[in-house]
């Protein structure tokens, strides 16, 4: 005879309107035939079955649960979800809230007409709830951004299944999202020295590919974007920070070398950075700092 168990514990910093926010966790054995709702809640509920079986209803669709499946609960929507008669599911949860709660839930792929997903054979979700149970149960002074922390690696693991199995959103090619993914690769990162190589290696395309369909798209290769991106974060600095030197600038785009720096600059824009600096400006050079001592 399967054994009833249930756990939970609160977050123990009191929400109080926040970005995001871990309300409680918990994890249970149910009894057979179990049932809760049909209701609304009025936070996001996202449940993880560890082992038996179940059934999840809401205003979408019927969905029949099996053991390393997860379905998310969404704001509002009218639910139930019961165990199974024979075998009765255990399952953990975890509900959040906030003012980023709906975009974080976006962003990895859940919809109400997309609620579940099944994890893989070597899933964390189980290991991550636990996480976010024990850590409430010691009531730390880190316990609200360490429950944060869990959370984002459980839409991490959702998103995973979820990206493969929801529909391109309308007039999205794979194409164009893969260009996209190209595009946020190269203007979040090249302030560093990165390469395109570096790039295709991270998207895990080969950069023949990848070229082709860029120049496709957007007209000009990957490495002309990516240069013409810094050159422009450059002039963007030349205007805005005269205390920087010319070699501080390019370090500060990605652009170790200073000589190949101003050359690039001229090659797109016809003077050199120190010229531009000093047309929009006045100022030619970074000025030189004063002796505090000066001798007399």
């Amino acid at each position: 005879m399967i054994q009833e168990s249930y756990n939970a514990a609160a977050n123990p910093q009191v929400y109080e309107e926040g970005d995001l926010h871990v309300l409680f966790v918990g994890e249970s054995q149910t009894p057979a035939e179990h049932r809760l709702g049909p209701k609304v809640y009025d936070y996001f509920l996202l449940h993880f079955v560890e082992k038996g079986r179940g059934q999840f209803v809401n205003e979408s669709a019927v969905y029949d649960l099996n053991k390393g499946d997860c379905f998310l609960i969404h704001p509002d929507q009218l639910v139930s979800y019961a165990s199974d008669p024979i075998d009765p599911w255990r399952y953990r949860w975890i509900a959040f809230t906030g003012k980023t709660a709906t975009e974080l839930v976006i962003s990895t792929g859940f919809t109400p007409q997309l609620p579940v997903f099944r994890a893989g054979q070597c899933s964390l979700i189980s290991g991550l709830l636990d996480g976010v149970l024990q850590t409430f149960r010691n009531n730390k002074p880190s316990s609200h951004l360490l429950s944060l922390g869990y959370l984002y690696q459980l839409m991490a693991e959702a998103k995973e299944t979820l990206i493969k199995e929801s529909p391109l959103p309308s007039g999205e090619s794979g194409v164009q999202r893969i260009v996209k993914q190209m595009i946020h690769y190269m203007s979040s990162q090249y302030a560093h020295p990165v390469s395109i190589e570096q790039m295709c290696a991270s998207l895990g395309y080969n950069r023949a590919y990848l070229s082709r369909i860029f120049k496709k798209e957007t007209g000009i290769t990957p490495v002309t974007y990516l240069l013409k991106l810094r050159i422009d974060k450059s002039r963007h600095l030349l205007r805005g920070r005269p205390e920087l030197s010319i070699e501080q600038i390019a370090s500060s785009v990605g652009l170790t070398d200073p000589l190949y720096f101003s050359r690039q600059f001229h090659r797109f824009y016809g003077e050199s950075p120190s010229q531009y600096r000093k047309s929009v400006t006045g100022q030619s050079q970074v000025p030189k700092e004063r002796n505090p001592n000066p001798k007399l």
